[in-house]
């Protein structure tokens, strides 16, 4: 069967019910991320690798079980509807990949809805974040895996890009 080909999530009971209701994890990421940003620097000078150990078991348990995490260390879920891109089988984060059936599932794995489907019907629940998802993504630094998206964000770790890369940002001006 084609849905061996996927890591099996391990998500909370009611997981589908609050990932369908993004305006409620919008919010819940916005207050953990003000709460995270705050403790992280005194965390970082008590012990480095006992805060570096703590943020990845906390992502390991928290985005694992809500959102099945790939620990991609790029975390982008307030910019796609607080859906996991990582979790299409082409790991695709910019959108989907034009195999889209016609009934929204994916063309790798057909009896999956398509990730990307979710996260544009997600994205259109959450008022603060909602239009990120129209955001071009630098590619993934597949270096950062099993990292934390945390430390990786208050580090500016996750914006260093690959030579080449040039955000739109950029290239706008």
């Amino acid at each position: 069967m084609t849905t061996t080909l996927m890591k099996e999530a391990k998500r909370w009971p009611g997981s589908e019910w609050i990932k369908n209701h993004p305006a409620l994890l919008e919010r819940s990421y916005a207050w953990t991320k003000r709460g995270v940003k705050v403790l992280y620097p005194f965390l970082k000078r008590i012990s480095p690798v006992a805060t570096e150990r703590l943020m990845i078991w906390a992502e390991k348990t928290s985005k694992g079980y809500l959102f099945n995490c790939q620990m991609c260390g790029q975390c982008i879920l307030h910019s796609t509807g607080m859906t996991c891109p990582m979790n299409c089988p082409k790991n695709l984060r910019n959108g989907p990949c034009g195999g889209v059936r016609a009934n929204g599932n994916c063309e790798v794995i057909p009896e999956m809805k398509c990730v990307w489907v979710q996260a544009w019907e997600r994205s259109r629940a959450m008022p603060i974040d909602g239009n990120d998802i129209l955001d071009l993504q630098a590619p993934l630094n597949r270096q950062l895996q099993n990292s934390s998206a945390w430390i990786n964000m208050f580090e500016g770790i996750d914006q260093q890009h690959p030579t080449g890369w040039i955000p739109l940002s950029e290239l706008e001006k």
